[in-house]
């Protein structure tokens, strides 16, 4: 990944985060309605609670290591290109 494409894969970060926000929040009120069993109410709030930690974990995690990987490019880049100047 190179620097001009870092635009593109903070959009892309944020457009997952906000697709995760509302899908929890659609979640919340699906168990909040009140025609739904026992059952379905447990399993819509283990799903919230799974997608909630998609978006807690391991989003930071990935952007964390694209962020790591962008840096280990450069730097990388600095040392091979720099004999040729």
């Amino acid at each position: 990944m190179e620097v001009q494409n870092l635009y593109n894969f903070v959009l892309l970060i944020v457009l997952v985060g906000m697709i995760i926000g509302v899908g929890v929040l659609v979640l919340d009120k699906f168990a909040a309605a009140s025609g739904i069993t026992t059952a379905a109410g447990v399993a819509i709030n283990t799903t919230r609670d799974e997608v909630s930690n998609i978006a807690t974990v391991w989003l930071g995690l990935i952007v964390t290591i694209a962020i790591l990987a962008i840096i280990l490019t450069l730097v990388i880049r600095s040392f091979s290109f720099g004999g040729n100047r």
